[in-house]
């Protein structure tokens, strides 16, 4: 599936879209830890979601140890997350993940394995995950992906040039790696846990919707702190702003240590409290993760059956 939403073509630089941003830490928890408790899914409902929820994961393996034959089980994953006799009993009749997200030099890899299926490639650029390489190398890197076949490419910001209120530097460093993915859509990850303040990361946030990413995005899972609520908030927030400025609706994707259904319902609750039904599909929203998908069809099958199993007979792939 090809993301359709209109290409996000940012904004010229200015500060004053974001100078005035001060962002109270103690309001943000408050609100995000009210999230959970304002809707309560169970049953049919809960399946509904956590079958939306699938169709939003970009399965991901990302580790020093990947293969040409991990990369083949994550994709025959991807292309069938659920056991078909779980989806007949849901009245689903085929299901996939939103996407596969593999290192640059897994990209064939992965196009061989998912054939014609139309599944798109998220590769991960720009010297992932500490991003400490030169920008000609950045740039590099983000073309010789889009060559190999990546619609999706997850870029790094330097996270210094946050840190330094360098948002000029910022703004270019993302405007030129947009320009290098050509058609393939962009995803900035902001790296949150090594970002010291929410309000550098909502500025962040903003500095990179300006460049013209067309996702933001928590964490690249390698940090000690990756996607949490309070941080999401943020985040999300910033889109809408972005959005009611501009009318370009900028996706949004947590990423690192989502790995329970209950989770990723508390990320759906707050999409759909924050931005609405509009942004509660793959075109517009993507979990990063992994083990999460396990964990879904375990509840799955709960749901259908009235009994849990283990968790090691529901691997990611």
């Amino acid at each position: 599936m090809d993301l359709n939403e209109k290409r996000n073509e940012g904004l010229p630089f200015s500060p004053e879209y974001f100078d005035h941003l001060n962002i109270n830490r103690s309001a943000v928890e408050r609100r995000a830890a009210s999230l959970p408790g304002r809707r309560t899914v169970k049953k049919e409902y809960q399946a509904a979601w956590l079958l939306r929820a699938i169709s939003c994961i970009d399965l991901t393996t990302l580790a020093g140890d990947d293969t040409a034959g991990n990369v083949q089980r994550l994709c025959a994953k991807a292309l069938n997350p659920v056991r078909q006799d779980l989806l007949d009993a849901l009245g689903f009749p085929a299901l996939t993940v939103g996407a596969v997200c593999v290192y640059h030099n897994m990209i064939a890899d992965a196009r061989k394995a998912l054939g014609h299926s139309g599944l798109p490639i998220a590769a991960v650029s720009t010297g992932f995950p500490a991003g400490k390489i030169s920008l000609e190398q950045k740039l590099d890197e983000i073309r010789r992906s889009v060559e190999a076949g990546a619609s999706e490419i997850d870029i790094v910001i330097s996270r210094d040039l946050v840190i330094n209120n360098q948002w000029e530097e910022l703004y270019r460093e993302v405007k030129l790696s947009r320009e290098a993915c050509g058609d393939a859509h962009m995803k900035t990850i902001l790296a949150t846990g090594e970002i010291p303040t929410l309000t550098k990361v909502a500025k962040a946030s903003w500095v990179s919707m300006m460049a013209g990413s067309d996702f933001i995005k928590t964490s690249t899972g390698k940090e000690s702190v990756n996607a949490t609520l309070p941080v999401s908030l943020v985040m999300v927030r910033a889109i809408r702003d972005y959005y009611e400025l501009t009318g370009t609706k900028i996706g949004y994707k947590p990423a690192g240590g989502i790995q329970k259904a209950k989770q990723a319902l508390d990320f759906l609750i707050l999409i759909k409290e924050e931005l609405g039904n509009d942004w509660l599909n793959n075109q517009l929203f993507r979990f990063g993760a992994s083990s999460l998908l396990g964990d879904i069809e375990r509840q799955l099958e709960h749901y259908v059956t009235g009994r849990y199993s283990a968790g090691y007979r529901h691997a990611m792939a």
